[in-house]
């Protein structure tokens, strides 16, 4: 059995209003996770219990510290994920972008996984469900990448699939025909620059989005790219797509192979080309997982559900 201890850290009290919570709802969450005891007294936050539980407890609060310094406030969310994976945090994979998202630290082992992999990799292809950052992640790092000055642009790219229904004759020129398949990239753009600096950079032609038909042909120098939705592909469209790459350029490719839109599902590329590339150097496969979902706690129940069943609703 191991010993008790404590432990404390030095916690300044307009920090610990928030870090603690209303009337330190935060810090009794903390304790019954780990099974320890706390006290906050004078500017510091004490924690007594055995070792690895205390550890846990320090790290969980170090966690949260950060994303307070980063957001301004703790969510729910936040809190759950910190309880979850209790480890410090790895400054080295923040990702600093100008837009309101500020900085960014991964909340899940595998959004940790899939950073270090894009920071490390010259191809990195993200699997997982919905709401577990893929596409947002990718821009993100797409965004530190050109704001550090390693890339000269950003190209975001994805196939204009219908989810299961036909949105029949759309109006408007090109640009706002294919708008509606583009929205969620433009949503996470807005988020790590902000509106009116995309639209410059959309201007400029600093930033380029458009759908993957328009890849083909071209070579990309010196530019951070991502496809998007990359289950809607077949496996000749990724060749075409990655190997469209150029001197100082990398690709990130995401995508859900649970929720793939093509008839037959199997012709998915993204399903296909894990056995092509497989131990490629230069390339990366993450798997991200339900535990890595940061949307609503119900939308990680509804893909354990989905995955539980030997039914799929398409």
């Amino acid at each position: 059995m191991d010993e008790s201890l404590s432990k404390n850290v030095s916690v300044p009290l307009e920090e610990a209003r928030k870090l603690l919570g209303p009337g330190d709802t935060h810090l009794r969450l903390i304790c019954r996770a780990f099974g320890v005891a706390a006290v906050y007294r004078d500017g510091r936050l004490v924690f007594t219990g055995s070792k690895p539980d205390v550890e846990k407890a320090l790290a969980s609060v170090d966690r949260l510290r950060h994303e307070l310094e980063s957001a301004g406030e703790l969510s729910e969310q936040s809190l759950r994920k910190a309880l979850d994976f209790p480890r410090k945090h790895d400054s080295s994979l923040e990702l600093q972008v100008p837009g309101r998202a500020g900085r960014l630290i991964p909340k899940t082992p595998g959004q940790e996984r899939y950073v270090h992999a894009m920071r490390e990799s010259e191809v990195v292809f993200s699997i997982g469900p919905a709401g577990t950052g893929k596409t947002f992640l990718a821009v993100a790092m797409a965004v530190s990448e050109l704001r550090e000055g390693s890339v000269e642009r950003i190209i975001i790219t994805r196939p204009a699939v219908e989810a299961g229904e036909n949105l029949g004759f759309l109006p408007g020129d090109l640009q706002q025909k294919i708008d509606p398949y583009l929205r969620p990239i433009y949503d996470a753009l807005n988020d790590t620059l902000s509106p009116a600096r995309v639209r410059r950079s959309l201007e400029n032609r600093v930033i380029e989005v458009a759908p993957l038909a328009y890849m083909r042909g071209r070579t990309l120098n010196n530019s951070f790219v991502v496809l998007d939705e990359a289950q809607n592909t077949t496996l000749i469209q990724l060749k075409m797509f990655l190997t469209r790459l150029g001197y100082g350029s990398r690709a990130v490719i995401t995508g859900d192979i649970t929720q793939v839109d093509l008839t037959p599902s199997s012709s998915s590329g993204l399903i296909r080309i894990q056995n092509v590339l497989q131990g490629v150097f230069g390339v990366e496969f993450v798997y991200l997982q339900s535990e890595d979902v940061v949307r609503h706690p119900l939308v990680q129940r509804i893909i354990d559900a989905f995955k539980n069943s030997r039914e799929e609703t398409r």
